[in-house]
């Protein structure tokens, strides 16, 4: 591409909303839809490229997915019904459907195209909010995810050449598939902020995991007590994240922002506000200036509240990324409810903000020893900041 790289990359096809589990599943493809009629609904498609991608061909899902798994994908996405739970392809969390395989492929993709895109120098920060898909291991499904296009993206970084890639995961759940798959390679940074394994699928993420014999400290799991809201969850963010970034200067920041976190997902136990997830947005993008040179690869991932919570907090995060930030005082539009309200008989949020006050309290600042969240900060930097030389 010529000239000046664009600011910002928006990876979209309508397609990806075939990425569809059925009527009763909680991973309602609406939400991705929403997202979108939204981001029109303000004017950020124009202030983006809007670019769609082909799906991830065989060799592209090879860089993490065993070729057995991928042909397993392929055969339940013809006939759903051969589907009986091997590969994790055929359970409650993921029931087969017509087409998995070229939806699964669709997203990932987009994802790796994103990636291509900010190696090649052609756009500085590029969302993919129907990506995220953490928990995806190369051998199997899980957790609602067929492939998982973060760990495909951050592995076609490397096949470009990068020599230092961060993956940043603010989900409510453990980014566990994308931990697996650069277990032992230290040239990927995993740092995931969640709910702590105790009380939460997958029930991995301890503070303990800290990366394989061949790339100690390279893992890094923030586990949170459940209940833990904006301040805490904020807390734990800035009191580990940006350290471990300004030691391990990435030439590339890949973000997953699953908006599962927020008080009304009911999936999980988090009590975080969408303004808290926007300032988290607001702290990935400034530190992917800080330290990637502003390339910047944000992801979407889980959230339930496919109507309050999912759209308006991807739609700030796509405002972030195209450096048109979306006011979080500003209504809603009156366009965007009536699509709500047509698809899904529900009202829309009124506002782009839940009216909280998105402050937290340094850790520099001390810590409580008594506070259940200062714990588990502390037993983070604790397990892994000797490994990679810095200071607890």
């Amino acid at each position: 591409m010529s000239g000046e790289p664009v600011t910002g990359l928006l990876m979209w096809d309508e397609a990806v909303t075939g990425y569809d589990f059925g009527p009763s599943h909680p991973m309602d493809p609406v939400r991705l839809a929403l997202t979108m009629g939204l981001v029109r609904a303000f004017g950020l498609d124009r202030a983006m490229e809007v670019r769609a991608a082909r799906a991830a061909g065989d060799s592209t899902l090879r860089l993490v997915h065993r070729e057995d798994y991928v042909a397993a994908v392929r055969e339940v996405s013809a006939d759903p019904g051969v589907a009986d739970g091997s590969y994790g392809l055929g359970t409650v969390d993921d029931p087969a459907f017509p087409g998995m395989h070229e939806a699964s492929a669709l997203i990932a993709g987009q994802s790796v195209a994103g990636a291509e895109a900010l190696w090649a120098g052609e756009a500085e920060h590029v969302v993919n909010f129907a990506g995220g898909l953490h928990h995806a291991m190369p051998g199997g499904a899980a957790g609602f995810c067929v492939y998982n296009d973060a760990a495909l993206a951050i592995a076609r970084l490397l096949e470009l050449g990068a020599e230092r890639v961060a993956y940043v995961d603010v989900d409510v759940h453990h980014g566990d598939g994308v931990q697996a798959a650069f277990w032992d390679d230290p040239r990927v940074l995993t740092v995931s902020v969640h709910e702590h394994p105790r009380t939460l699928f997958p029930q991995t993420g301890w503070p303990q995991e800290t990366g394989g014999a061949a790339a100690e400290g390279s893992a890094v799991n923030v586990a949170l007590p459940a209940g833990t809201g904006d301040e805490g969850w904020l807390r734990a963010f800035h009191a580990t994240v940006p350290e471990l970034l300004a030691d391990f200067r990435p030439q590339v920041l890949v973000t997953q922002h699953g908006a599962d976190t927020h008080f009304e997902d009911p999936l999980a136990h988090l009590a975080v506000s969408l303004d808290a997830q926007r300032a988290v947005q607001e702290a990935c993008h400034r530190l992917a200036h800080e330290y990637a040179g502003g390339r910047w690869l944000a992801l979407g991932g889980g959230g339930y509240a496919v109507v309050d919570v999912v759209p308006r907090s991807w739609t700030h995060l796509v405002g972030i990324a195209a450096h048109r930030p979306v006011d979080p005082a500003a209504a809603v539009p009156q366009e965007w409810l009536d699509q709500v309200y047509a698809r899904t008989r529900q009202p829309g949020p009124a506002r782009m903000t839940d009216g909280r006050d998105a402050r937290w309290r340094d850790w520099e600042a001390g810590y409580d020893p008594a506070d259940a969240t200062d714990q588990a900060v502390l037993a983070t930097r604790r397990a892994v900041f000797p490994l990679r030389g810095m200071l607890v």
